[in-house]
């Protein structure tokens, strides 16, 4: 685990199966009351029985009485959502295409225009490109879509606990982040009702785990507090100050798309010069040359010999840096490149017979409500709504009524 970017302990983690957990005979409390029969005995006990280490880090009675009152038992859903993280266990085609498209990129450029002045502070102190610290908040938290569904966060020092006192092979990270929280709380930066985050303990608009912003956090709007959940220049001054502090190289790319030549499986995780890549026949689809012909690269096949290849530089591992997956940083830089107004992946991803990519699924809806069949959003997600409406199409042209999108149904709506 990096110690130079304590978020990458959250990503790295290794997934297992989790153990189940047992409550314990109750036993006295020297810090908080006596509860319900209902609450979990054994949590309340490694509750109290944790203090001690958090008071020799500085934590006071009164926080961490603060922090756990009412707390009476682990967070179930923490435990359930520890079982996936798919930046690990999706296929890179479906993880990019979920993260990279139309609709994505337009909100992008919404938040472009509307934060412009704060990301051009961001740009000339941090040395990050705007579009790069776009795509990372909509990676992390949809652009904030997050905060309008307060069900889904869950009260970091209870999530943290829970992972602590439930789940052995995460107990040690989780045990320093709940100290990291509760440091957070102690300062005042952010009140106990809106510390929450992810089921990990990632933070607000950025996600950042809380020794992360121990390490990174920054006050850009100069309030005085280092408020990533409510302050849209707090949080992304702090992923650019992350980016910055890991070595970010100002002006350059994170890598290149690249049309592989036959054989070229036996190079993946190599490194060589741009220049030696090109000579050994490794081309941008645009025919484009590299502007530095001398700068290293890394070969990356995400999809095997059958789809695109990519040359990694610098700032793609410096991406990484931010969560240790390659799939995350590569849906970061191509996200970051279709903002700044580039064109996409110019390469077919190798994907199952008749898959649909998310701007198809966004097409269908599309004109099944030109057609009068769909009023809901159109947003490429297929819902009950999304179905009734290629059902009703389906059965007035005569086709089998399965309310199933598929290419077939795109190419008769083309028509």
């Amino acid at each position: 685990m990096s110690q130079n970017n304590p978020k990458t302990d959250q990503q790295s983690i290794s997934r297992r199966r989790l153990l189940t957990y047992l409550p314990l005979i109750a036993m006295p409390s020297m810090l908080l009351t006596a509860q319900p029969a209902l609450a979990d005995a054994g949590f309340r006990k490694w509750i109290n029985d944790f203090y001690p280490t958090a008071a020799k880090a500085g934590i006071t009675k009164a926080t961490y009485q603060k922090a756990f009152a009412g707390v009476k038992s682990p967070d179930p859903d923490v435990l359930r959502k520890a079982r996936f993280q798919p930046e690990f266990k999706q296929d890179t085609w479906s993880y990019v295409d979920a993260r990279v498209h139309s609709t994505i990129v337009k909100k992008g450029q919404e938040m472009e225009k509307r934060y412009s002045r704060t990301l051009s502070q961001i740009e000339k102190k941090y040395g990050v490109n705007r579009s790069v610290v776009l795509a990372i908040w909509s990676m992390e938290s949809s652009y904030g879509d997050v905060f309008n569904y307060p069900d889904r966060l869950h009260y970091v020092p209870r999530a943290l606990a829970t992972l602590a006192y439930a789940d052995p092979r995460r107990a040690n990270f989780a045990r320093s982040q709940l100290i990291a929280a509760l440091k957070i709380l102690q300062s005042g930066n952010i009140s106990k009702k809106h510390l929450n985050g992810s089921w990990a303990g990632a933070m607000g608009h950025t996600q950042f785990i809380p020794t992360s912003y121990l390490a990174f956090a920054v006050d850009h709007d100069g309030n005085g507090r280092k408020d990533i959940w409510n302050s849209v220049p707090d949080a992304l001054a702090t992923a650019a100050n992350l980016l910055h502090k890991n070595g970010w190289r100002t002006g350059r790319t994170w890598g290149y798309e690249v049309r592989a030549p036959r054989g070229a499986s036996k190079y993946v995780g190599q490194t060589k010069t741009l220049s030696q890549w090109s000579k050994l026949g490794f081309k941008r689809p645009s025919g484009r040359g590299f502007s530095r012909p001398k700068e290293k690269a890394v070969l990356k096949l995400p999809a095997g010999g059958n789809g695109p290849a990519f040359l990694m530089l610098r700032n793609f591992f410096v991406l990484k840096r931010y969560n240790n997956s390659d799939s995350y940083a590569l849906a970061v830089g191509l996200l970051a490149d279709r903002i700044a107004g580039y064109a996409g992946i110019q390469q077919e991803w190798p994907k199952p017979a008749g898959a649909l990519s998310m701007d198809e699924r966004r097409e269908i809806q599309e004109r099944l409500k030109a057609l009068g069949y769909y009023k809901g959003e159109i947003d490429g997600n297929i819902g009950s709504g999304s179905q009734l409406a290629i059902k009703q199409f389906q059965s007035k042209r005569g086709l089998t009524s399965d309310g199933v999108p598929s290419q077939k149904l795109l190419k008769t709506l083309r028509q």
